[in-house]
This record gives structure tokens, sequence and C-alpha cells, in this order.
């Protein structure tokens, strides 16, 4: 209503208004309605980075339903696990992945859990190929996977069919308290849960935006995916809030970043480390177009003092690195602007409060002294899906406060500063993508071949860190098998960022005398070798 012919989004040369945005999100929710969906549905959304994943998201909003992103990297099995796990009676999916979401809805079906599949192409959101500017334009491989438009006949609705005005059916508006998010987290046990999040704890970190010198009159660029909970908060919730334009990639290309920053004045860019490696290791770093910027941010893993440094030094800009989780909706701790530390996880954000407790004896600790991060939050997580017991366990009573125990171990400085000296839990952080070894494992014992296994984190100086699988292989198969083999089935059993970089096989692996693996011995023993 305050900037309705502003661009909210900009999509390889297409502008979305804040007019647009909200009439095809009305246009889709009262489709929704007419088709029976309502308050409290859930529905599962399986794409890229596209302007239509906010159009989705605000619908969802408006009738009461329930938004449950899924990494477009999952293959079928485990996107049928989201989609029977929520039980979502929609998969948005993009036309490329149809094939997968058709197996997936297969699988999905012989457990006895139905749902339509709605097909979303990304170029209706692009401009016509006669009408995007050369220097708009991505590579010709991703171009052209853009434009893929096959396997229609795998989707019961098209994302367009959805995109038109139908009378409008009376509802019951949402209110603070009701779900709006399921957001997936790896857990320390088995697979995925879902952190349950409300229109109010979403609302609590979108206001947050303004901490970052976010105003209307910012232009920022979304390279990050926007199904993670970082992208959701800055590129879905901050910026239609705030009011900002935004400019959408799909995909990672250093040169399109660089062009479209230089052309669109592009003031702020919340990024993860690795795209900054990427840049600053190319000879044409200089011309990247950091001159342009005024903002940037990122965190998910731990930004390089050097690189830091050198932003700093060359093009006066300080790197704000923030800390967060999916249970938070992202940002809990965040450096200020113009006093950022490096390889710090910044001071809690407004409304936070965040602690270092004694592990053994739940005391909170003083200064430089080493311990887990405990935060009390509005944005603070309501429930995992379907496992209140797990959620439970997760809080802890201090002095008539509740605070989420994040597992993350660390200390705050004289300042206030946050680090991260440790984890608790076993999440290796791969380029900012979460990956946890006992989900893995999981998987990898579907594998025939596989007696045994071990996914540990080793230190990988351009991801942070990677995983690796330790093997042991039934003794039938032990002269046979070789890791290209076992790399080549986990391409499709698993998403690619959870693909361990390293395969190894043994004989046996190392146990406790309660035949508990001992896997931290074997991350020491493989770290050590590779420094």
């Amino acid at each position: 209503m305050r900037y309705p012919d502003k661009s909210a989004y900009v999509f390889f040369g297409k502008p979305l208004s804040y007019r647009q945005l909200k009439t095809q999100a009305v246009q889709l929710s009262n489709q929704l309605l007419a088709h029976g969906y309502g308050k409290g549905d859930r529905f599962c959304v399986y794409l890229q980075n596209t302007p239509a994943f906010a159009v989705i998201f605000y619908a969802m909003m408006r009738i009461g339903g329930v938004i449950v992103p899924v990494n477009p990297m999952c293959k079928a099995e485990e996107l049928a696990y989201f989609a029977k796990d929520s039980g979502s009676k929609i998969v948005f999916c993009a036309t490329d992945l149809l094939p997968i979401a058709a197996q997936a809805k297969a699988d999905c079906e012989q457990e006895g859990h139905r749902f339509q599949l709605v097909s979303c192409a990304y170029a209706d959101f692009m401009a016509p190929k006669d009408q995007l500017a050369e220097d708009e334009r991505p590579s010709p491989e991703v171009y052209e996977w853009l434009h893929l438009r096959g396997h229609a006949e795998l989707a019961d609705l098209q994302f367009d069919d959805l995109l038109q005005d139908c009378k409008e059916t009376e509802f019951a508006p949402a209110t603070a308290q009701d779900l709006a998010l399921i957001a997936y987290t790896s857990g320390t046990t088995g697979f995925p849960k879902g952190c349950m999040h409300t229109h109010r704890t979403l609302m609590a970190n979108a206001i947050l935006g303004y901490w970052n010198n976010t105003t209307a009159g910012v232009i920022s660029l979304a390279s990050v995916p926007m199904f993670h909970i970082t992208g959701l908060l800055y590129y879905v919730l901050v910026n239609v809030f705030i009011g900002t334009t935004t400019l959408v990639v799909s995909r990672w290309e250093r040169r399109l970043a660089s062009r479209l920053i230089k052309k669109y004045a592009v003031t702020h860019w919340t990024c993860i480390p690795t795209m900054i490696a990427d840049i600053m290791g190319d000879d044409s770093y200089k011309e990247f177009g950091f001159q342009q910027l005024r903002y940037i941010s990122g965190g998910g893993t731990g930004m390089p003092k050097a690189l830091a440094e050198r932003l700093q030094d060359e093009f006066g800009l300080s790197f704000v690195e923030g800390y967060g989780l999916t249970e938070t909706v992202a940002s809990t701790h965040v450096n200020p602007p113009l006093h950022a530390k490096h390889q710090c996880l910044g001071i809690p954000l407004s409304g936070v409060t965040s602690l270092i407790i004694d592990q053994d004896t739940n005391k909170p600790l003083n200064v430089n002294e080493v311990g887990e991060i405990v935060i009390a939050s509005p944005t603070v997580f309501i429930g995992y899906w379907n496992r209140p017991d797990e959620y439970e366990a997760c809080f802890i009573n201090l002095e008539g406060t509740r605070f989420f125990k994040t597992g993350d171990i660390g200390y705050y400085d004289e300042d206030g500063y946050f680090f991260l000296t440790d984890r608790s839990k076993r999440m290796i952080n791969s380029s900012g993508f979460k990956v946890w070894p006992t989900e893995v494992e999981s998987l990898f014992y579907k594998n025939e071949k596989i007696k045994e296994v071990c996914v540990i984190g080793i230190k990988d100086a351009y991801r942070g860190e990677s995983a690796k699988a330790v093997i042991v292989l039934k003794e039938a198969f032990r002269d046979s098998t070789k890791e290209e083999e076992i790399r080549e089935w986990a391409r499709v059993h698993m998403a690619a960022y959870k693909i361990p970089k390293s395969i190894e096989f043994t004989e046996a692996l190392p146990k406790s005398g309660s035949g508990k693996i001992l896997w931290r011995e074997l991350q020491d023993a493989a770290n050590a070798q590779n420094s």
C-alpha cells in the first residue's frame, strides 16, 4: 500500500511490483480456497529462488496456510519424507523437478498419503528472451535450465492457472499465534524434524531488518536460497515488511552477480562466506562491484579473517557476521554494522537474551568462560512437528525464564560479543548447509553393500567443513566395490550437499566398551592427518 508501483522483485529483467505481488498472492489464495484448501493446511515449496516463492508464501499467510520449504537438491525419498511427515496437501514444484516430485508422490501414495502436484515455471517470471538485456543474462546452461517446461503431464495443476481471478470465499484470517511455517532441520538422531513457527515468531524477526540499516531505499541481491531460513528471512520477510527492492538469482554466478550489483546499484548483500572466497579467488575481484555496496553480511559458516580484512582494507566494507538457527527464524545475534568483530557471532538482537551456561550444572557463566549458548527470544519456535518430547528436551528454566539450548559451545567477551568455539551436536557446516551425520548414515544404511558407516566432519579450506564417510562393507562386497560406486549411489538417494566429499573403506570402526562408534576419534584423526 505504501509503494504499489515499486519493484518488490526483479528476476532476470522482469520486475514484479508490490501491487502485482499482492494481486497474485490474493489470486492464488482465493483459488486455493476454491479448491477446498484453507487454514492449517500444509504446503511444500520445492523451488529455487524465484518471485513465485514470495507469491506462494503470502498466499499461504493470507489464508492461514502453513508453508513447508524443501531444499530443491533433495531427492525423491527426501521430498516424500517432508511431504508425508508434514501432511502437506500440495507440493509446489519447479518444472525441472517434476519427475523427482512425481516419484515422491507415488511413494507417498503407497504409504497412504496423497498430495497434489503444482508445476511452477521459472521462465514465467522472467523477461522474454528478446527483452532480456545481455548484462542480466545468466550463463547459457542456467538460461536453458530456467526455461525447461517438460513433464507437464506429471503435474495435477499449473501455477499459471492458479493466478486467475475467482470469487472470494469467506475465510477466517490467521492470527498471531497460528502456525505459519514448518522449517525442517536435521536432528542429532534419525531424520529431520520440523520446527514450528507462528506468525508472531516470524514477525518478531522481520522487524529486525532495521538493525542492518535497512530502509525502503535499499536494493539487495538475493543469492542465498529462499528455502533456507536465512533467505526466507531476508528476501521474503524483511524486504517486504520494509519495502525494499530485491534482485533475485536462482543459482550463484559470480559474473552475473557483479553485473547486477553495478547495474542496479545494489546497496545490501547478505551472502555466505564461500561466495566471497569465490570472488576473491579470481584475479578480477577488484572489478566485482564491492565499491557499490554499503552493507555486506552473512553467516552459516565462519568468515575467514584474511578475507574479512581484505574487504575492510581494500573496499572499506565490514563483513557483518551473525548467528541463528532454524529454531529461531535465523538471526538471534548480529554484529553492530559499524562495530563488527571478525569471526564473531555478534551481540544479542533486540528482545533476545542470551547466556553461556555450564553444561553439567546449568549454571550461568561469566565473561570468557566457555559453555553452551542458550537463548530466550520471541523468535524461538513453538515445537517440533509431531515430536513434543524432543521439543521439551531442548529447554531449560533459569530464574523463571525459559531458554532454548542451542547445542553450540562458545563464550562472550568483555564487550558482550559472542563467539563460537565448538558444537556439542554432531552437525557439519558445509558452506552454510547443515549436514547431520546421523541422517546421512541412515540413508547410507539403505545400501545393501554397507555393513557399518560413520560420517564425520573434516576441515575444508573452501567450505569450512566437509563430510567424510568411513564405511565398513559387507564381506561379500569388499573386493568388488569402489568409492565412485558408493558416491554414484549417494547421488540418487540424497541431496548433493549431503554427499560426503571423501569416502574411506575400513575393516572395522572404533567402538566404546558399550558398542558405540567413536566418531570423534575418527574425526580428530582425519583432521590431524589433513593439517
